[in-house]
């Protein structure tokens, strides 16, 4: 399988030829890059900054799909199009969603959830909605194996046109790093940051004193 690198800006192309596919996410990028007809009713499920966003939208484009951003104030059920709800569980309207569902189910129309909590997670007050939820097909992104968090330090790296000139550099930010998509985020924002005030270039002494 050619590699794939990350890119975690929404604002980007979000294609598939920007996300690099490790064991921690090849479920999730399976399900969309092979488009199965047989999965209408899905949930991408993963922690913060772990690319289900960017998963999402190219679902979104391959499925000529429409992003619902507020479900809260949606009230419009004469759509025909396939549906995406990025993180469906924040400020969620049971009701609504319940509905958005049943209109799926009723035009044959596919909708995919992401979120970043498990079912079982969140308090839902509406039974009919978690019973409906719990028939759809789950795809999991799991915490970032070494492959992935070199990949996505180097891309972030990139993007910010931070040139890495120790090759000892990586490994000691993967030795002493919380191993999760948003700490990495929050790492290299903060070298980002630091290097543009002291206008010097990433060191390994630079970085201890982030760390």
């Amino acid at each position: 399988m050619k590699q794939k690198i990350f890119n975690f800006d929404i604002s980007s192309k979000n294609t598939l030829d920007d996300f690099y596919v490790s064991n921690s996410n090849k479920e999730a990028y399976n399900f969309v890059f092979n488009n199965n007809h047989q999965f209408k009713y899905s949930i991408i499920y993963g922690p913060t900054k772990s690319g289900k966003t960017h998963l999402g939208n190219i679902w979104l484009k391959k499925n000529n799909a429409l992003m619902l951003k507020n479900i809260n104030t949606f009230n419009d059920l004469n759509f025909n199009q396939n549906i995406f709800i990025d993180n469906f569980t924040e400020n969620l309207n049971e009701e609504n969603l319940f509905h958005i569902i049943n209109h799926c189910n009723n035009n044959s129309l596919k909708i995919l959830l992401s979120t970043n909590l498990y079912l079982y997670e969140y308090n839902f007050l509406l039974n009919d909605l978690l019973s409906r939820l719990k028939t759809f097909n789950f795809f999991e992104i799991k915490l970032p194996d070494d492959d992935l968090l070199i990949n996505i330090i180097l891309k972030l790296l990139n993007d910010r046109q931070i040139i890495v000139n120790n090759v000892e550099l990586i490994p000691f930010i993967l030795k002493r790093i919380n191993r999760t998509y948003k700490s990495i985020h929050d790492l290299i924002d903060n070298i980002d940051k630091l290097t543009l005030e002291k206008k010097r270039e990433l060191t390994i002494p630079l970085i201890k004193e982030l760390l």
